[in-house]
């Protein structure tokens, strides 16, 4: 759990900002925010470095595999396979021992196998990426329920949208600076293998630079203030230090507001990855851009995400801290906005000419950058619901809901089979969208019905023995 009582008061702490500007918590936040564009990073630089990997024209003395092109959607969903698997673990051990030294591990191996794929691929051929790849992905999975156990302890509730959205967005800040050095360097006689060479390396040196700043929560910190102590535990005290917490199972598993989460985590993945592993290959086979402007336009739409997540969050932190708005309104509100317009903009894409470049640039501009408004509305909302189990909760959803990021590339296989349909087939990539609309939209929907910003009461249950203990009074309502 996660220990945020140092003070023996029953009141709310009504604490100021620090007079600092800059303070401990923010070395956490840039620590946590860079983490997440190196994993990101990590994760995808196979999405347009495949394309340079199977061509069949490579730069003079550079080795490429173009036999392995019938297996490029199973290559690309083969992280999410290692990925799902240790989400629940991995919130379960943040939550008992402290998330700092799984992440360094998390990063290490990852980088390292980072460096052996193209060495692996030499050896052992496309299975050989495979294996990387999922070992990548299991290790990739202790990264978020790990964050979302550090924003729940280094975060007050008044910054918490901002926080959580500026660190989140640094996934597809990611995206943004990896593809265009993929498509630079996969262009160039350096070959696809030295971007796989160089993101490991980056990997090692973030590690050591977290083992060296990063902490649980700031009661490790030595010398943080009195003052910036208060303001991080603003509207989360009791009067005493608490125990360890058993993970509620059944009331996690009987709870509308989590279902409303986990459904909607499951949608937007789906559409997210869609978009993520495949507009390569989009803009490759459907828009004919080369490699070197398909990596730049490729990451344009993320940028875009990047870019409104530091208007939207600000925003959503002022309609709950001036009560313009409660908790789970604001959530719901910037949630519909993030799948529903998304949804929309993947339909009108089915109607647009492969001729219409620019305007089909532009749809996928507006399908995935305001996409990032989800990172204030069902991705935060774990720590709202229940903060003493966020690591736990965010391991649930985001295991399921990248069953959707395994799912979404062999899809596009699936539909090809059915259909009959070739990758520079428009109505094949009209199928693709279509899917990945129905779900944005449906699950939205789910969301904006069942979802809530209140403190559920099975956030404090202790084991039985206890039950008959009077619990305190939450120290605020976020309402729904």
């Amino acid at each position: 759990m996660v220990q945020i009582e140092k003070f023996d008061t029953l009141e709310r702490v009504q604490s100021q900002t620090p007079k600092n500007f800059f303070g401990k918590r923010h070395v956490q936040y840039l620590l946590l925010f860079s983490v997440n564009v190196l994993a990101y990073g990590l994760r995808n630089i196979l999405n347009l470095a495949v394309i340079a990997m199977i061509s069949t024209s490579p730069p003079e003395g550079v080795k490429t595999f173009p036999e392995w092109s019938e297996s490029k959607n199973v290559m690309l969903s083969s992280f999410f396979w290692g990925y799902v698997l240790t989400q629940i673990p991995a919130g379960q051990l943040a939550e008992r021992f402290g998330p700092k030294l799984f992440l360094s591990g998390a990063i290490i191996i990852c980088s390292l196998f980072s460096i052996l794929i193209p060495i692996f691929g030499a050896y052992f051929g496309y299975i050989g990426v495979m294996v990387c790849r999922i070992i990548q992905g299991l290790m990739q999975g202790f990264i978020y329920p790990s964050i979302h156990h550090l924003i729940s302890a280094w975060v007050p509730l008044s910054s918490r949208a901002k926080i959580a959205g500026f660190v989140y967005a640094g996934g597809p800040l990611g995206t943004v600076i990896v593809m265009p050095i993929v498509g630079y360097i996969s262009g160039s006689k350096l070959g696809w293998q030295t971007v796989f060479y160089l993101l490991g390396g980056i990997g090692f040196t973030w590690t050591a630079c977290w083992m060296f700043f990063g902490l649980d929560s700031p009661h490790h910190h030595k010398t943080i203030s009195p003052e910036e102590l208060k303001f991080i535990q603003d509207g989360v005290v009791s009067n005493k230090k608490k125990e360890q917490l058993p993970t509620p199972w059944r009331d996690i598993l009987t709870s509308v507001p989590f279902w409303a989460i986990l459904i909607c985590h499951f949608g937007d993945l789906w559409g997210f990855w869609t978009l993520l592993t495949e507009i390569p290959t989009y803009m490759d086979k459907i828009l004919k851009f080369d490699i070197a402007s398909n990596s730049t336009l490729s990451a344009l739409p993320y940028l875009i995400y990047c870019l409104l997540n530091l208007v939207m969050s600000p925003i959503a932190d002022y309609l709950i801290t001036n009560k313009i708005t409660s908790v789970g309104a604001s959530r719901k509100i910037f949630n519909s906005i993030g799948v529903f317009i998304p949804g929309i903009a993947l339909i009108v894409l089915c109607f647009i000419g492969s001729e219409e470049r620019a305007l089909t640039v532009f749809m996928l501009v507006v399908a995935v950058g305001v996409n990032t408004a989800i990172l204030i509305g069902f991705h935060v909302n774990h720590i709202d619901i229940a903060p003493n189990h966020a690591g736990t909760l965010m391991g649930i959803t985001n295991a399921i809901g990248n069953v959707a990021a395994i799912l979404a590339p062999l899809a596009v296989d699936l539909f090809k089979k059915v259909g009959g349909y070739e990758e520079s087939d428009k109505q094949l990539w009209n199928i693709v969208f279509i899917t990945a609309s129905v779900l944005f939209i449906t699950t939205g929907i789910f969301y904006a019905v069942g979802a809530s910003g209140e403190v559920q009461k099975w956030n404090d249950k202790r084991p039985k023995q206890e039950e008959n203990v009077p619990e305190k009074e939450p120290m605020y309502q976020n309402g729904t």
